[in-house]
This record gives C-alpha cells, sequence and structure tokens, in this order.
C-alpha cells in the first residue's frame, strides 16, 4: 500500500472533464434502480478498503495506525461515508422522497421535520437523540426535486474541490452532488489529503466505471484551471472563505475589493460551499452537579480536541454567564480536561501561523498541558484564552483560529434597569436574559454560520422550556446541537450540513447550499440535533474514548449491513471506551 499520488497535468484534467462531459446527459436519464446498484457496489467497495483509507488517514495526521487514536479515521472517514451511501440507497428505494418520522409546525407556520432516529436500532444506538430538519419558512416540503424534474435541467459538470482536513467530505460531497443533485463530478483532491486519491478511486470505482466520476490531484494550478473549464458548469468547495474568493471575485486583494464593488464576478458558475465557522458553545446557567460539570467538561474539551481541531465545527468560542454558581468550576474542570489530553500534531498547514497570530492579539492566552521535547515542531499546544471582550470586531469572534485554540466569553446579565435577576440554582444569573444576550451574541458576533450549540440543564430546559424553544428558533446556523457537539450533525448524515441561508456572494462567510441531507429536502433552513445533557456510554468523538479504534472498525461494518448481531457488537465495544 502505498500513500504515493502523481500529480494530474492539465491535460489530464482535461481529459477527465471531456469524459464527463460526453456522460453528462446520460447520466440523468439513469433510472433510480440503477443508481441504487451503484450505491451498494460503493459500500461493499468502500468496505473493501476500509483498513486501507483508515491507515492512510492516520499517517496523514502523524498517527500511529494501530493506537487507539487512529479510530477517528474509522468514525469521521469511512463511517459517514458508508452511512450516506446507505442512507442515499434507502431514500431511493422510495423515490426520491423518503417520509420522515413526523412532522410538525414551528411557530411561524413552517415544517419541521423529525428524521431521526428513523427506526428501532436508531434508537437503540443512540439513545434519546433526537434530529429534526427545519425547512425555511413559508416554502413547501417537498424532497427529492431531481427525482420529480429530471427533465427540466440539462446535465453539468460539476467540480468538487474536497476538504483536506476530514476524509469523508470529499467523498460525500461527490455522492450528494451525484445524486441529489444530478450532476457528474470531477473531484479534485486537496493537497492535505491527495495521498488518498488512489484508495477514494477503489472506494468509487462503480462511479468511475460508470463515467460519472474523476478523480485529479494537484494543487492551485489545477484547480484554477478545472474551476474556469467551459465545460464545468458548477462548482462546490468545501474549505476556506478565501479559497471561495479567489474563485469567485480574483486573486489579488484589489482585484476582489473592485470586483464586489461592482457585482462584477470572475466565475459566474453557479458555486456551493461549507466554509467554515467560529463555533459557539453557549453553556446556559443551571444547578449543574459535580458529575455535570465533569461530563460536559470532557464533551467540550472534546469539541475542541477532535480530530486536533482541524473541524470546521470545532468549539470555538465558549461563551457562559457572569454570577452563575457553577461558571468557574466548570472552566476550570475545562482547563483541567485540555491540560490532560496529549497535544496533537498539527497536520493542517497554517496551523502555526494561526496560532502565533492569536497569542500577539492575546497574549495572556493560557497554554493547557505541556509539550514533550520529542514531539515534532508541528505540535500545537491547546490554548485557553480567557476573558475575551464581547465586543464586535473582537480578532477571536472574527477569525476561526483552525488549531487547538478556544476563546472563554462571560456575558454581564446585570441591567442598569432592573439589576440583576436571581434564580434558584444559578445564583446571579439569569437564564432568561442569558439566552437573550448569548442568541444574540452568537448571531451577531461571532463569525459564521455553519455550527452551534446549546449545553442546557435538563431542569432549566422544562423550567425555561419557551425561552429554550425561542433560542432555537431564534439561532441563524445551520446546524444546532442541545447537549451534543455539532460534529455529530455531520457524522448523523440524514441531518442537512451547509450554513445558514442567507449570505451573499460578496460576504460568503460559512458558505452557500447544503450536503448530505439524505431525505432530499429542497428546501432546508437547519438542522438541530438533541442529545441527553449526558450522554452514555463514552461517545465515540470523545478524545479520551479507550476503544476508539475497534469501535470505529464494527460502526463501518454494521453501517454497511445493520443487523441487530453488528449493533449488539458496536454496543459492547462502545461500552469499553
Amino acid at each position: 500500500m502505498s500513500a504515493q499520488t502523481s500529480e494530474s497535468t492539465l491535460a489530464d484534467v482535461d481529459a477527465a472533464i471531456a469524459r464527463l462531459s460526453g456522460n453528462k446527459e446520460t447520466w440523468i436519464q439513469v433510472g433510480i434502480d440503477e443508481r441504487i446498484r451503484l450505491l451498494e457496489r460503493c459500500i461493499a467497495s468502500t468496505v473493501e478498503v476500509s483498513r486501507e483509507w483508515a491507515e492512510l488517514g492516520a499517517r496523514i495526521k502523524g498517527l500511529d495506525p494501530n493506537e487507539v487514536l487512529a479510530g477517528e479515521e474509522w468514525v469521521a472517514g469511512v463511517m459517514p461515508t458508508v452511512r450516506n451511501a446507505r442512507l442515499l440507497a434507502e431514500a431511493l428505494r422510495h423515490d426520491g422522497q423518503p417520509k420522515p418520522v413526523s412532522t410538525r409546525r414551528g411557530p411561524d407556520g413552517r415544517v419541521i421535520a423529525r428524521i431521526f432516529p428513523a427506526n428501532v436500532m436508531d434508537r437503540v444506538l443512540f439513545g434519546g437523540f433526537t434530529a429534526d430538519v427545519w425547512l425555511q419558512p413559508g416554502k413547501p416540503a417537498t424532497q427529492g426535486a431531481i427525482y420529480r424534474e429530471s427533465s427540466k435541467r440539462p446535465g453539468r459538470v460539476c467540480l468538487v474541490l474536497g476538504g483536506g482536513n476530514v476524509s469523508s467530505i470529499p467523498a460525500m460531497d461527490v455522492l450528494y452532488k451525484l445524486f441529489v443533485e444530478n450532476d457528474v463530478v470531477l473531484l479534485k483532491m486537496n493537497p492535505v489529503n491527495e495521498s488518498l486519491a488512489g484508495t477514494l478511486r477503489k472506494a468509487f470505482a462503480p462511479l468511475i466505471d460508470k463515467g460519472v466520476l474523476e478523480i485529479v490531484t494537484g494543487g492551485a494550478e489545477v484547480g484554477s484551471h478545472a474551476a474556469n473549464h467551459p465545460d464545468v458548469g458548477a462548482l462546490h468547495v468545501t474549505g476556506s472563505d478565501r479559497t471561495y474568493d479567489a474563485i469567485v471575485w480574483g486573486t489579488t486583494p484589489e482585484e476582489r475589493s473592485t470586483r464586489k464593488a461592482t457585482g462584477e464576478k470572475k466565475n459566474t458558475r453557479e458555486f456551493s460551499a461549507e466554509l467554515g465557522c467560529v463555533t459557539p458553545i453557549l453553556v446556559v446557567p443551571g444547578p449543574w452537579s459535580e458529575r455535570d460539570i465533569r461530563f460536559q467538561a470532557r464533551h467540550v474539551a472534546s469539541m475542541v480536541t477532535q480530530n486536533a481541531s482541524f473541524n470546521c465545527n470545532a468549539a470555538k468560542v465558549i461563551v457562559t454567564a457572569r454570577g452563575w454558581l457553577q461558571r468557574e468550576a466548570f472552566i476550570d474542570a475545562l482547563h483541567e480536561e485540555l491540560r490532560k489530553t496529549a497535544p496533537r500534531n498539527a497536520y493542517y498547514p497554517g496551523a502555526q501561523q494561526r496560532y502565533r497570530a492569536f497569542l500577539e492579539h492575546y497574549p495572556e492566552a493560557l497554554v493547557l498541558g505541556s509539550v514533550p521535547p520529542s514531539a515534532p515542531d508541528t505540535v500545537v499546544p491547546w490554548t485557553a484564552i480567557p476573558d475575551v471582550s464581547d465586543a464586535a470586531g473582537g480578532y477571536a469572534l472574527t477569525n476561526e483560529a483552525f488549531c487547538g485554540v478556544v476563546a472563554e466569553v462571560t456575558l454581564d446579565l446585570a441591567d442598569k434597569k432592573d439589576g440583576v435577576i436571581r434564580e434558584h440554582g444559578v445564583g446571579g444569573a439569569s437564564v432568561s436574559k442569558y439566552l437573550e444576550k448569548a442568541v444574540a451574541f452568537a448571531n451577531e458576533r461571532c463569525w459564521g454560520t455553519l455550527s452551534c450549540a446549546l449545553l442546557v440543564h435538563p431542569e432549566t430546559a422544562v423550567d425555561h422550556h419557551d425561552e429554550v424553544g425561542k433560542a432555537i428558533t431564534d439561532l441563524r446556523y445551520g446546524g444546532i446541537g442541545i447537549n451534543v457537539w455539532p460534529g455529530v450533525i455531520y457524522g448523523l448524515v440524514s441531518p442537512t450540513w451547509g450554513a445558514y441561508p442567507g449570505h451573499p456572494a460578496e460576504d460568503i462567510q460559512s458558505g452557500t447550499g447544503v450536503v448530505h441531507n439524505t431525505y432530499l429536502f429542497d428546501h432546508p433552513e437547519k438542522s438541530v440535533v438533541r442529545a441527553p445533557f449526558r450522554i452514555r456510554p463514552t461517545p465515540p468523538w470523545f478524545s479520551d474514548h479507550k476503544n476508539l479504534l475497534e469501535l470505529g472498525r464494527r460502526l463501518v461494518s454494521f453501517e454497511a449491513k445493520p443487523s441487530w448481531g453488528g449493533l449488539v457488537r458496536v454496543a459492547l465495544a462502545a461500552m469499553k471506551g
């Protein structure tokens, strides 16, 4: 097994686009039964190369493929890809319009569709979890547009610029464009994980043999050439807003500024994008016990450290209330958990420069834990920035660190007019006022709209049911986790994943459009996933999971072919975490 990949030439790119262009009209005529067979074959071929995929992914990150932490590559790379293909096949068995578990009307009349748990196995495997897709107000709850209106749009070649931080991103973006938007796909791998290109070619060999997928590698020149190719009709990128701006508005600051002022795009193709976020974690004051504090400290620490913090949904701003009785205990416990977590190789380019920039802006930052002398120079230590101002425009609020840095903001709930409202169990903090201020802070002062989380004690959720519900309604984020890391929304696959709708191209922030969405909703606004306040057993995204490698392997087998026996094997592995 080799991790070497030869870079595609521009001639290779042209040839790949020509082959795809020749099949774009044929693809939109391919029937549902054949599409299901293609997905089933992709599941089988992905399982065949799963060990190769996971081992290469681990080495990219500087991990020994046999260490426990290498289970990340099974859990976040192979498993979601297999699950995505399986759920798409299931959706197609319902003609692209799978029936939600239930639907209800929101306060503004919109449709809210419950899509998880979809069956008994879901309920057993994810006890207490639910996932809802909120549709845009005033829009119909229609699904599977291409399977209702396949003749209305001609075939199209879509260039997918793959994300380099999570290996399932390019794979699942390909599946979405093919099976939800009807595009044939040229996937250009990110240089960070392009050594996986050969493995993905094996995993998706049925699609390549069908002539609807090509995979190329290379740097910016290859990407730019493909993005401007006359036979490419659409673009999708997972990555940085700077990449989006360079393609759409120009490569120099002067060109971008001029074009944005006039609205004259350099590239006018239809463009969907998922571009990151300064993800806020809203810690609602409540009567937290010592065990609650300890669990949520582990939970939030894992939101920071999973995948060395190279996640667009990593926790980046912890928002607490001044006057909450447990605030200091929670922050102290969070720092302790970060100190206990071994430092990670910062494999993603630019991490050291971004880290130094944060230290320059916040010299009071706390380095948590020590970096062993034997560690490579690329290690970035877990670092907390205390007492960050909640004022608009702060560096930590408007720049995604994309490394192991987390800012801490404390909201002052005192009001000159009515003073501090005291509530039982939370001290000098008002839950109602906190929710009002925290939602406004997240919406108006944190850059991006991809993901956020709300941690709320069950007693608080009951006592303040209406206020919590209003907060969820008012949060302008594409993915909202209630008592759960927003990365789980990504991993479940059936919810939508993408920015909150409405970013103009001139200020794209977290992007536009969605992926995953295996219920094929035509007009989603956001997805909301809820979990128990304390999740048992140890969740697979926790950095201190003791059996992650074995759990990841079993999850892949289960997702490829769900069975009660497979579920028992997953449960036994999970309980050893």
